[in-house]
């Protein structure tokens, strides 16, 4: 079969997660040729692209808007060729983290109490308490992530947040050991544990090589374990499902999984968790992308726009 399907790898991008893009997806790419796929990498720079007639399959390895908001999945469904990842709809609902809050509550996942902020000049936001974590609604891989442990950190890390475009959402902070599920094919595999040496899971700790501890599989009861993997499952099918994802929460120390956000094209550099997860459930990096590429042919069942609107959870 591999040599019948010429494999697009989209990578790179505009978006402020370039860097990352360009990095999993030359990963990918190697990955693929190793396979015995025909393969040719696109970097959409400007937001644009044109695909050959002869492309069997685009592997998505771009990060961030575009890639992960849904508009390339979008523009693939009217072009007729499949993709890896999750649908347009899906990725659509997921990246906006206000829409996934608030539709995974409607479901009974819990999520850290929160106001959304409009305004670069807003006030410390009555009703939550210090300390505090702003996201920018838009942005992955902690691009843009701030933490405010006093009233007089506010308005720097407010507008430091908003530089990345508004609205941002202002979570109280969650106290407890953070982790990742990875999703593949409707299936939770092994937990990850993500310890920081020194602060918090920021950008620069999750880039940065060495910078972090990783324990894969998570040291849970299994009590504790099939619970939040039931949760992550639970997440992503509260979005409409999908091939492939990752769920990130913080567990606290009652054994409450607290849902931070879902990731519809997780990370495949060579730090990123989903390949550290699979790699511990027993598949090495050209097997995942083997997944990934089956999966795409053959894609779980997944929300569309049409089924969006008339679930209700059309933001």
């Amino acid at each position: 079969m591999s040599d019948a399907l010429k494999i697009c790898v989209m990578l790179g991008g505009s978006s402020c997660e370039r860097d990352v893009s360009l990095r999993s997806g030359t990963a990918v790419a190697e990955a693929l040729r190793y396979l015995g796929y025909q393969v040719v990498e696109l970097d959409p720079v400007d937001g644009k692209f044109e695909l050959s007639s002869d492309i069997d399959l685009v592997f998505l390895a771009l990060h961030g808007t575009f890639g992960e908001d849904g508009t390339v999945q979008n523009e693939l469904d009217h072009l007729g060729v499949p993709y890896t990842g999750c649908s347009a709809e899906v990725s659509r609902l997921a990246f906006n983290k206000i829409n996934t809050k608030r539709i995974c509550e409607k479901h009974g996942l819990i999520t850290a109490k929160d106001k959304v902020i409009k305004d670069a000049d807003s006030k410390l936001p009555i009703g939550l308490s210090l300390p505090l974590v702003l996201k920018p609604t838009m942005q992955g891989s902690s691009i843009g992530l701030e933490f405010v442990e006093t009233a007089c950190a506010w308005p720097n890390a407010l507008r430091n947040a908003m530089k990345y475009g508004g609205p941002v959402m202002v979570e109280e902070k969650v106290v407890g050991r953070e982790i990742t599920v990875g999703i593949l094919g409707g299936e939770s595999l092994p937990i990850v544990e993500i310890i920081p040496k020194q602060g918090d899971y920021d950008y620069a700790n999750k880039y940065t090589a060495g910078a972090t501890d990783y324990v894969c599989p998570a040291q849970f009861n299994e009590s504790l374990t099939r619970r939040i993997k039931t949760a992550a499952e639970s997440s992503l099918m509260a979005l409409g499902g999908g091939d492939c994802a990752r769920v990130d929460f913080i567990v606290r120390d009652d054994g409450e999984p607290v849902l931070l956000e879902v990731n519809t094209l997780p990370g495949m550099t060579s730090t990123s968790l989903l390949p550290r997860a699979a790699k511990e459930a027993g598949l090495n990096f050209f097997e995942l992308c083997q997944r990934l590429v089956e999966l795409a042919l053959n894609p779980v069942n997944q929300l569309t726009q049409t089924e969006s609107i008339r679930n209700g959870t059309e933001n």
